[in-house]
């Protein structure tokens, strides 16, 4: 077989999840991600490190592993069917690709605010879901890469874009710290948020919190 993934390498997999009944509700032809990053389910997250380039795998996932005690809803009509609550999933996965991970500081300015979205988003996912210290990880991640020292923005409305972004992950993060119970570091991230917005709202109110 071939290599397999190192820590910190960036993966391409085709994968297919199903419900008990076999219903699809997982189709991704290229779905690519650092596994750790927690950009994916744990059932991928941990079972994509295991596997050789070109090897199709075949993986159960407990509803912890999946989409847990929320379950997935649907919000438009082209997105994936509904994974209800506490739903197993069953997934078959292919390792298309391997490299290294491109480093997002060094992306175009464009990438790196698509990049952050991405991130930020999946923080707001695990948010959700409880799990404070995933959604923080993402936070965090989405901030690597809107910080980034490559090119400079294209002109002021890209300048501004990347700075609001970095405003929002900012509140992110300390969200997530007040509710981690690390007041300190809640306050530096609004801190932060405010040097760059002096009269943002949430970044002026969770600092009232700590």
């Amino acid at each position: 077989g071939g290599p397999r993934p190192r820590p910190g390498q960036e993966v391409s997999v085709k994968a297919l999840g199903a419900l008990e009944d076999g219903s699809l509700v997982e189709r991704d032809p290229r779905l690519t991600f650092v596994p750790g990053h927690g950009d994916v389910v744990q059932a991928l997250e941990l079972g994509v490190p295991t596997m050789e380039l070109g090897e199709i795998c075949l993986f159960l996932a407990a509803p912890s592993y999946g989409y847990g005690r929320l379950g997935r809803q649907r919000r438009c009509a082209r997105r994936e069917p509904d994974v209800p609550p506490e739903a197993p999933l069953l997934f078959e996965v292919t390792l298309l690709e391997v490299r290294d991970d491109p480093d997002p500081q060094r992306l175009p300015p464009a990438a790196r605010l698509r990049l952050g979205a991405q991130k930020r988003e999946r923080g707001n996912f695990h948010f959700a879901r409880g799990d404070f210290t995933a959604a923080l990880r993402s936070y965090r991640l989405a901030l690597r890469a809107l910080d980034g020292t490559g090119a400079a923005p294209d002109g002021p409305q890209e300048e501004e874009e990347l700075r609001e972004q970095r405003v929002k992950c900012l509140n992110n993060c300390a969200a997530a710290e007040l509710r981690l119970e690390r007041p300190e570091a809640a306050l530096a991230s609004c801190e932060a948020a405010l040097r760059l917005s002096p009269d943002n709202g949430k970044a002026l109110l969770r600092r009232g919190k700590v």
